[in-house]
C-alpha cells in the first residue's frame, strides 16, 4: 500500500509540475461494442434474409441467424439457460410461442410500435411474443368434384357426405394440433373429439405428408377436398416444378365458418428471448418486421397475410377474396395443444 501511495504522490507532482503522464501504445487494442442481434429461427425463407440485411443498411446492427426446428431451437434454447446468446426466437405457430413461453424462455418487452401494429388476440397480453405473419386454414376442393355450395364449416367436414373424400396430414402436425385447439377453444372437449373421430373416418387415405402433398393427392385422384394452409397454395402456384403449378392452379379455396366465428388462423411470430445479451437490438429487429412497408414484403415473400392492417395482401391473396378471421385469442392454441393432442389419439388420427 505504502509503495502504491508513493507512486500516485509522484504523479501529482509531475502533473504539478507540468510533465505529461505517457501516452497510450498505438498498438494497444480499443474495445468496441459489436452492434448485433443473435436471432434463433425455425423461418428458412428467401425473405427473411433479405429482410435482415435491409434491417442491417438501415440500422448498422448485424443479424446473426441460427436455422433449426422449432423444437430443436426450444431445446437448445433450454440447455444454454442463462448463458444463451439468443435475443429473438422466430417460429411458426403461436402454439409453439406458447410452449416457448411457458418454458421460461422468452421475456415481456413494451412496444408501442408493436401493439400498434400487432392485433390483440395475435400477441401475449403481456409482451412475450407477437405475431407477425398470418396464414388461414382452409378447405382445398376440387371444382370438377365439388359444388362449394355444399361447403360450410370445419364442424360439417364431420358430415358423412365426405366419406372417402377428405385429406389432411397427421395429428402429429402443429398446425392440425392449433386447429383442434380452435375447435375446443370455440366449443367443448365432447364435441371435438366426436369431430376428430368422424373426419379420422371421412378420410380417403390415411393420413399422411405436408399440406402441399394433400393438394397433390386432389390433382391425382385420391380425395375431393383437403384441409391446408393458404400460403402452401401460393407456392405450389408459384412453384418451378410444373405438376406442382397444375396441381395448386387445379385447387379452389374455401374459408370455413363465414356466417359464424370465422375461419381459423395462426400467425408465424417471434419474441424476445429470455436472456436476450442485445434486448434493445431485438426490439428494434420486431418492430422493423412489423412496420408497414415491411410487412408488405414480408407477407408477400411468402404468400402469407401482413398482421399490420395497414399493410395489403399480395395479388394472389387478394384473388382469393375477402374473410372473416376466428377472433380467438391465439393464446388458446398453446393452451389446448396437449388436450388436442389427447383427443386426437383418441380418435386414432395418428
Amino acid at each position: 500500500m505504502r509503495t502504491k501511495f508513493i507512486a500516485a504522490i509522484a504523479i501529482l507532482f509531475a502533473a504539478g509540475c507540468g510533465e505529461q503522464a505517457p501516452a497510450p501504445q498505438e498498438d494497444q487494442p480499443v474495445e468496441t461494442k459489436v452492434m448485433e442481434v443473435n436471432v434463433y429461427s425455425h423461418r428458412h425463407y428467401d425473405i427473411d434474409q433479405v429482410l435482415f440485411e435491409e434491417f442491417e443498411k438501415e440500422t448498422g446492427i448485424h443479424v446473426n441467424v441460427v436455422n433449426a426446428s422449432a423444437d430443436e431451437l426450444i431445446v437448445r434454447m433450454e440447455n444454454e439457460g442463462a448463458d444463451s446468446p439468443a435475443d429473438v426466437l422466430l417460429t411458426s405457430d403461436a402454439g409453439r410461442l406458447v410452449r416457448a413461453q411457458d418454458q421460461g424462455l422468452l421475456q415481456g418487452i413494451n412496444s408501442d410500435v408493436l401493439t400498434e401494429s400487432v392485433p390483440a388476440n395475435m400477441r401475449d397480453a403481456e409482451g412475450n411474443w407477437f405475431g407477425l405473419t398470418m396464414r388461414a386454414r382452409v378447405i382445398a376442393y376440387n371444382p370438377e368434384t365439388v359444388d362449394a355450395a355444399d361447403l360450410s364449416t370445419y364442424e360439417d367436414l364431420a358430415n358423412e357426405k365426405w366419406n372417402g373424400r377428405l385429406l389432411a396430414r397427421s395429428s402429429s402436425n402443429i398446425y392440425n394440433q392449433s386447429l383442434m385447439a380452435s375447435i375446443i377453444a370455440n366449443n367443448n372437449d365432447s364435441i371435438a373429439l366426436a369431430w376428430a373421430t368422424a373426419v379420422r373416418g371421412n378420410m380417403a387415405r390415411e393420413p399422411k405428408g405436408n399440406d402441399r402433398d394433400q393438394v397433390k393427392a386432389i390433382a391425382a385422384g385420391e380425395g375431393d377436398i383437403a384441409i391446408v394452409n393458404t400460403y402452401y397454395i401460393g407456392k405450389l402456384v408459384n412453384s418451378d416444378n410444373e405438376l406442382e403449378r397444375e396441381a395448386g392452379e387445379g385447387v379452389k379455396l374455401f374459408f370455413p365458418n363465414q356466417d359464424g366465428r370465422g375461419t381459423h388462423v395462426n400467425v408465424s411470430g417471434g419474441g424476445v428471448a429470455k436472456h436476450s445479451p442485445n434486448k434493445e437490438n431485438a426490439i428494434k429487429l420486431l418492430e422493423f418486421l412489423t412496420r408497414e412497408d415491411v410487412q408488405q414484403r414480408f407477407a408477400d415473400g411468402n404468400y402469407e397475410y401482413p398482421v399490420n392492417q395497414k399493410a395489403s395482401p399480395s395479388e394472389l391473396l387478394q384473388s382469393w377474396g375477402e374473410f372473416k378471421t376466428d377472433a380467438l385469442p391465439l393464446k388458446a392454441l398453446g393452451t389446448n395443444n396437449q388436450q388436442a393432442v389427447a383427443l386426437f389419439n383418441e380418435a386414432g388420427w395418428n
